[in-house]
């Protein structure tokens, strides 16, 4: 009932981590994010993943939080986020700054559009857009839309609107818009992520929450 941190095993800011777990103070790693809380001086009530990045001293520690998942099919983020049913999480040490490891974060959201996460990096914010959200951002805030399958997103309060127009990855994408002001956005189909400066994290934290205690906020679980 209450937002979750997820804390991934790829190098993070102590003070992002510090940021998410003010917003969701229940705290869950995955994999080799178990070490990285531990040498945060954080305890996991949840370890979840493979287990093959976790050291031998942390599934000592961590034993009995241990969650493995055995299949190699997928990402350790994928196995807990797809793991974790929260109004909201916030994803810490999940890129690293690798731009593979990125991308692969990014399909993790797509595949799970049902799974709420907001992605925290070091100088932005990435989320899957839910069906309808309004973002309560001062005018020149800087507001990027990137169709990860192509769709169409009502806008309104961005100075270069998309309303009406079909945004794709190899076509018209939405990166470096401007708000004017509060900005909305209702996107047809899941698969529009919204990519906002690290600054905004507060704003953002609290709009995605009021967009699901408003009803609608979820897409429904894709069939894979």
């Amino acid at each position: 009932m209450a937002p979750i941190t997820l804390l991934g095993g790829s190098s993070h800011a102590e003070e992002d981590l510090s940021a998410a777990l003010s917003w969701a103070p229940r705290l869950v790693a995955a994999d080799g994010g178990g070490d990285a809380a531990l040498l945060a001086g954080r305890a996991p009530e949840a370890v979840i993943g493979d287990m093959d990045s976790l050291s031998a001293s942390g599934q000592e520690i961590l034993g009995d939080v241990l969650h493995p998942v055995t299949e190699q099919e997928t990402t350790d983020f994928d196995k807990a986020l797809r793991s974790i049913d929260a109004p909201l999480v916030l994803a810490v040490g999940v890129s690293g700054g690798r731009l593979d490891h990125e991308l692969a974060a990014l399909t993790v959201l797509a595949r799970h559009p049902d799974r709420p996460c907001l992605v925290i990096g070091r100088d932005s914010l990435v989320f899957l857009c839910p069906p309808r959200l309004r973002l309560d951002l001062a005018a020149g805030s800087t507001v990027s839309l990137f169709p990860l399958a192509p769709g169409r997103v009502q806008s309104h309060g961005l100075e270069w609107p998309t309303t009406g127009l079909t945004l794709a990855a190899d076509a018209r994408v939405g990166t470096s818009n401007r708000a004017t002001g509060p900005v909305d956005l209702l996107p047809e189909t899941p698969g529009m992520l919204v990519i906002l400066p690290r600054v905004l994290l507060d704003v953002t934290v609290r709009s995605l929450l009021a967009s699901g205690d408003a009803g609608g906020g979820r897409w429904p679980a894709r069939a894979l």
